[in-house]
């Protein structure tokens, strides 16, 4: 995919998700949008989704919303790529998920991978948004950076109530 068809997606996917969660307060369906809308808008996305920090077990990701195959129920703060996102609030861009230290395969068909820490309007991690592709190589800094523009402004900003109906 050009860089200029992969902007062309990332923009219409930003615009459709805005469109979305405008005056939509609940995080988990906020999340279930974004996974849903961007699973649709990139080819190479094989398993889309996100995994929620444990209210219980704050060191501890759990599975969210998500589009693809089964995904891993927990993930220590650490551990394999969305471990590392979470533990180091960092974006995670791995070309090879084989050569990856510590990687944990849900699913083995998986080759690449993206992880996107998300956070709230207070600045703190809510979750990791975690992309996996079937081939090598499939995300660079273009996708990290619409990724994180678009969950900025999907969970970094206080949601708006709901409009009244009249």
């Amino acid at each position: 995919m050009s860089p200029e068809e992969k902007d062309a997606r990332y923009a219409e996917a930003a615009q459709n998700i805005a469109a979305v969660l405008a005056g939509e307060p609940d995080p988990i369906a906020r999340m279930a949008t974004v996974a849903c809308l961007l699973s649709q808008a990139l080819p190479y996305y094989f398993w889309t989704g996100f995994y929620r920090v444990d209210a219980e077990k704050p060191d501890e990701l759990v599975i969210g919303p998500y589009q693809g195959t089964l995904g891993c129920l927990r993930i220590p703060f650490g551990r394999g790529v969305c471990g590392a996102a979470a533990a180091s609030g960092e974006t995670q861009i791995v070309a090879d998920v084989h050569a990856f230290p510590g990687h944990i395969a849900c699913d083995s068909r998986s080759r690449s991978e993206i992880v996107v820490p998300v956070r709230d309007a207070r600045g703190r991690l809510i979750a990791v948004f975690d992309v996996d592709s079937l081939e090598v190589g499939s995300f660079d800094e273009r996708d990290a950076d619409w990724l994180q523009r678009i969950l900025e402004a999907s969970f970094s900003v206080p949601a708006s109530a709901p409009a009244e109906a009249g």
